[in-house]
């Protein structure tokens, strides 16, 4: 058993541990419920949660969320349109977010893949000064689809 200031009380019997914890009206803790014998601490359990709450958040505060957006493209886009999702995507890319690039293929689309795989390289050359290919091109179904994160 551990008391309210860390100290090691040593091993002490349920029943004393509990009169112990009320005498000082604080609430006795089972901490190592695995240990043999088990480890309870003596404690305001309602002050403990606040500060257990507290350090999670602030630990969530530190955590960078990797955001991932996406680029939608055709085999058969034009140049103003291309160069149209190409200046959302490099915003995305400097935001610092991934980037998934996917060229969807419609009907009688799919014999000509080697369309869509031309858009991929172009994608990957125009974007080549700021990112990387992280994987992909990837042939999925009626999809190609292809993820770049910045270098």
């Amino acid at each position: 058993m551990i008391d309210e200031n860390g100290e090691q009380m040593g091993v002490i019997s349920l029943e004393k541990a509990l009169k112990l914890a009320e005498e000082k009206e604080l609430d006795l803790v089972e901490v190592a419920p695995t240990a043999r014998p088990p480890v309870c601490k003596i404690l305001n359990y309602g002050k403990f949660r606040y500060e257990k709450s507290k350090r999670d958040k602030d630990q969530k505060k530190k955590q960078h969320v990797i955001i991932v957006k996406e680029v939608r493209l055709r085999p058969k886009i034009g140049e103003h349109d291309f160069l149209y999702k190409m200046k959302h995507a490099r915003e995305f890319l400097e935001a610092g977010n991934r980037l998934k690039v996917t060229v969807m293929f419609r009907g009688r689309e799919m014999v000509y893949k080697e369309f869509g795989y031309k858009i991929i390289n172009r994608v990957v050359e125009e974007l080549s000064d700021i990112s990387k290919v992280e994987k992909g091109p990837v042939s999925e179904g009626r999809h190609i689809v292809l993820f770049l994160t910045r270098k």
